[in-house]
């Protein structure tokens, strides 16, 4: 079911999450149409126009009694335990963050009508059937992806209206308080230093900016599950590549490598690259990594 349009400036957009790396993009792009708050829990992130609120979204009551003073008219849920390997090492920690604070969001929207978009991951699938649509079915093999199907499951029970919108690998200019994996390149490139990158990990990445502007899509135009995926298919290596092309340095530094070679706590599905047709026929226009990037260096270096 359509939602009737929503956005407009005297309209309250409610954003878990505003010091994430997605959630702060997103508070910056819905400013254009909305009256936009945040939450965040420890790091205060320099949004001005934006009303902040500190809270910690795992306290269930304090949570719901919030939710009733804030009465928003919209909520989209960014804010997460997001890194795999830490969701594995502390699982009861993901849990809280990815279910429970899910379950108590949805709960409140659901009971009161409230649009909601849910930001989930293309880490639900086990990265041995790709590409990925909206109807796969989904088999999680680390507890990132298995906390995250549940709370897709508690969504569709009790907020049947909302997006669940799965998310692809992230890339973009850092906020003030939060980077993704690419800065962490940029450093390595730039110090001089080789960067090793599987050639045995494909991805849908999506520029940030282009992912923010999916979300507030989804929000007024979706319910149900939503795949913000980029166009380009790539492997680590081959995102590498890009990199090392938009911004100059030696693709020497690359060192292919593969999976098996670095262990790591969560396991890695291999190929999650996913479909978005149904967000591109919403009119989700996502750009190419070599113009993600282009974009990127054009913030960075303005």
């Amino acid at each position: 079911m359509a939602h009737p349009p929503l956005a407009s400036t005297d309209r309250r957009l409610l954003i878990t999450g505003a010091s994430g790396f997605l959630g702060w993009h997103l508070a910056r792009a819905a400013q254009a149409t909305w009256q936009v708050e945040g939450t965040y829990h420890r790091h205060v992130p320099p949004l001005p126009g934006v009303k902040l609120h500190c809270i910690d979204l795992t306290d269930a009551i304090a949570v719901n009694d919030w939710l009733a003073q804030v009465a928003p008219d919209a909520v989209i849920h960014t804010a997460a335990l997001s890194q795999p390997n830490r969701c594995e090492q502390e699982p009861d920690l993901s849990y809280t963050m990815n279910v429970e604070a899910t379950r108590v969001l949805a709960q409140f929207c659901g009971s009161h009508h409230i649009p909601l978009a849910f930001t989930s991951t293309d880490q639900v699938f086990d990265g041995q059937a790709a590409p990925y649509d909206e109807t796969s079915f989904p088999s999680p093999i680390n507890v990132y992806g298995r906390h995250k199907v549940e709370a897709e499951a508690i969504l569709q029970a009790t907020h049947p209206n909302a997006a669940i919108c799965r998310m692809p690998l992230l890339y973009g200019p850092p906020s003030p308080t939060a980077e993704c994996f690419l800065q962490g390149f940029l450093r390595t490139l730039e110090a001089g230093q080789p960067l090793r990158l599987f050639i045995d990990e494909f991805r849908t990445p999506a520029y940030v900016e282009d992912a923010a502007a999916g979300l507030l899509l989804a929000l007024e135009k979706a319910s149900g599950l939503l795949h913000l995926g980029g166009p380009d298919r790539l492997s680590r290596y081959d995102f590498g590549l890009r990199l090392a092309e938009v911004f100059g340095f030696d693709t020497a530094l690359l060192l292919p490598s593969q999976q098996a070679e670095v262990p790591m706590p969560a396991a890695r599905p291999a190929d999650v690259s996913s479909t978005s047709q149904r967000a591109v026929a919403l009119g989700y226009r996502p750009r190419s990594v070599v113009a993600g990037l282009s974009a990127t260096q054009a913030w960075l270096n303005p």
